[in-house]
């Protein structure tokens, strides 16, 4: 299997570490251990350190039991829910 690596710019970097920091935060406001996490969402520990890092090369469903662990799987429906670019397409769209 040929596996590319996800390249991604630097600013949109800094979202993914912001996301790993806020990942992080919410573990030890739990006062959860990093193993404790780990065993739950059934990843290695250096994952979970990816993870809380922003590493753009851990799979989605890494990301996603982790946010279970956490209680946070909700948070997942979010992504895109507040599409203003698609809205505003959409009507420019329709003003034809």
């Amino acid at each position: 299997m040929n596996t590319r690596k996800q390249i991604i710019l630097p600013k949109h970097n800094q979202l993914l570490e912001q996301m790993g920091e806020n990942i992080k935060l919410a573990r030890k406001r739990r006062k959860l251990t990093t193993i404790q996490v780990a065993e739950r969402a059934d990843i290695a520990r250096s994952t979970l350190y990816l993870i809380e890092k922003g590493d753009p090369s851990v799979a989605f469903g890494g990301y996603f039991n982790v946010l279970r662990v956490l209680g946070l799987q909700e948070d997942v429906l979010k992504l895109g829910a507040d599409d203003e670019l698609g809205r505003k397409l959409q009507d420019l769209e329709l003003l034809k």
